[in-house]
């Protein structure tokens, strides 16, 4: 009675073993145990009907003190009194199942179960099937079966010693590699909790081929049909996950156009600049350098070596055209001049999410942060102190308020004539003195639809020169976006405004520039559509029609015209 109870003893420990083994591990690899169709014919085949089960992670299982319970919770969709199949047959001897071999290490246990207690059934074309998953409901009934069959034969059953040892290793032995292989992953879980990021750098590059002409009465002798190129090479490499380091190496010979117009005889402009013209000198440069970091969930940081003016990646612009690869044609049809075409080159950006639906973005970038001369450095030469709060009341909707404060040692477009190439000769103030401004922007964008978005800005710039007087500077935009017209990818743009015009000028100011505002007001048109080719290949034609350039009506409307292919990778 000792080596029964101890058989009972090892029965009851096996339940949770026998299950961890024969289930979980089988169930989740069912195309292991997939029969041969010509091996099992319908009439072998176990009845069955369908059964809903709600999976459970084995962490959730909870011993269940009555079946009642399962009854009630919708566990059991099927009765539970419906007989087993009556294709399974008792096997009264091991070597009746064909595909069990006195070499598998599971033979002496079935032999035990089989010639000993009688609690083993096998299919009637004398195969046990080992590797075949069954069901919960058929562990249940095999396991029941089993024990109704040891406390039949209990008063008369004569534990040995092999006995017990059979079922030590029927249990012990397949739990041995499942340990090991739970080991082994303890340890690699526990690497990757100590190293959860490698770091990664990932290389973006863009190529634009473009060709472009002027065409009008005040388009000069210097401008004719040019073709040029320019490739930008960005490394983006991240150590933790939450941060990410950019530096951007690029080289162009595309130069932009001078218009030599008259504006009372004063000055040059380069309104109609393309956005992709770019003039290296036959040099590679760092265009941009800098790295951004989360502080928390809530605030990202930016520490700015280079090119802070080139992109302003540290804040949203509030324009579907902003890339010059990929959206507008012109420079000014990119983004609001008056508060994104602002000196500064290094510094620092912070990004505040305020809530999901507002955000504030704060700059500080210094034009010649690097240079210890004087008038320059961090605090002492031409910068930037930049305020945004971007607005998304809705997910379609975004709105932008932004405020720069700034500081320019000599033009506003400095250096002169007009390096920003948006407004006029009036408007850049080239006079080679010092000026402060303060300049408001509001920009707004609605996607009407994925096919439709409409939006557009204004911008105000209040210019003091030092010592001289007050100026007045104003432009704006409307614009339309098509997104995927005619295709994935493709998108179209309509851009009508205004470029910077100097509204007004104090006496003082106006007579060292020759007028008090500009003549005229000249409007900006512009019309693109970019074909997406391929995931890598855009070919964009565009044309930029400025009526009154140089905002004075003694100039003849200017057309240029531009076709721009760009490849990404």
């Amino acid at each position: 009675m000792q080596a029964s109870s101890r058989f009972l003893q090892f029965v009851r420990l096996s339940l949770l073993g026998v299950w961890f083994i024969t289930v979980p591990a089988f169930a989740n690899e069912p195309e292991q145990f997939e029969p041969e169709a010509a091996e099992i014919s319908e009439s072998e085949s176990i009845a069955t009907q369908s059964i809903e089960l709600n999976p459970t992670p084995d962490s959730a299982l909870a011993q269940i003190p009555s079946v009642s319970q399962l009854l009630e919770d919708g566990a059991i969709a099927l009765p539970l009194n419906q007989p087993p199949s009556p294709v399974l047959a008792q096997a009264t001897s091991v070597s009746q199942l064909s595909d069990v071999q006195p070499t598998d290490w599971t033979y002496q246990a079935l032999q035990a179960l089989i010639e000993n207690y009688g609690c083993i059934a096998g299919y009637p074309n004398g195969t046990f099937r080992g590797q075949q998953a069954i069901t919960r409901f058929e562990f249940a009934a095999g396991l029941n079966a089993c024990l109704d069959r040891i406390n039949e034969r209990l008063p008369y059953i004569d534990m040995t010693r092999e006995d017990v040892a059979a079922l030590e290793r029927f249990i012990t032995e397949p739990v041995i590699p499942i340990r090991g292989r739970i080991d082994a992953l303890e340890a690699r879980s526990t690497e990757l909790e100590a190293n959860q990021f490698s770091t990664t750098t990932r290389l973006v590059g863009e190529t634009v081929f473009g060709v472009a002409d002027l065409f009008g009465g005040e388009t000069g002798e210097d401008n004719t049909m040019i073709f040029g190129s320019r490739i930008r090479l960005r490394f983006e490499t991240s150590f933790t996950g939450d941060d990410q380091l950019v530096a951007r190496l690029q080289w162009g010979n595309f130069n932009p156009f001078d218009l030599t117009a008259t504006n009372q005889g004063n000055g040059t402009t380069r309104e109609p600049r393309l956005s992709f013209d770019t003039d290296t000198n036959g040099n590679v440069e760092i265009d941009i350098l800098q790295y951004r970091w989360a502080i928390d969930d809530s605030i990202t940081a930016y520490l700015i070596a280079n090119g802070a003016d080139a992109e302003f990646d540290f804040t949203d612009t509030i324009s579907p055209f902003d890339s010059s690869g990929t959206g507008a044609i012109s420079r000014f049809g990119r983004r609001n001049p008056a508060v994104y075409r602002t000196p500064g080159n290094a510094g620092l950006g912070l990004n505040l999410e305020l809530t999901d639906a507002i955000r504030l973005d704060l700059a500080y970038i210094a034009a010649d942060a690097d240079m210890p001369d004087a008038g320059t450095g961090l605090f002492n030469g031409e910068y930037s102190a930049f305020a945004q709060l971007t607005l998304r009341p809705i997910d379609r909707l975004r709105l932008g308020l932004t405020y720069v404060n700034a500081y320019y040692q000599g033009a506003m477009a400095s250096p002169p004539p007009g390096d920003s190439g948006t407004g006029s000769a009036l408007a850049s103030l080239d006079l080679g003195l010092p000026i402060l401004t303060n300049a408001y922007g509001a920009q707004i964008n609605f996607e009407v639809s994925d096919r439709l978005e409409i939006g557009g800005w204004a911008g105000y710039t209040f210019a003091r020169v030092i010592n001289t007087g007050d100026a007045e500077i104003f432009n704006f935009a409307a614009h339309l976006g098509f997104p995927d017209l005619g295709g994935r990818g493709n998108l179209g743009g309509l851009i009508v405004g205004m470029q910077p015009r100097l509204q007004t000028a104090s006496f003082n100011l106006a007579a060292l520039l020759g007028a008090d505002s500009d003549a005229d007001t000249g409007l900006h048109l512009e019309a693109f559509y970019r074909l997406q080719l391929t995931d890598n290949v855009a070919i964009t034609p565009g044309i930029v029609w400025l009526t009154a350039p140089n905002h004075d009506e003694a100039n003849d409307d200017l057309v240029l015209g531009t076709i721009r292919t760009t490849f990404s990778f």
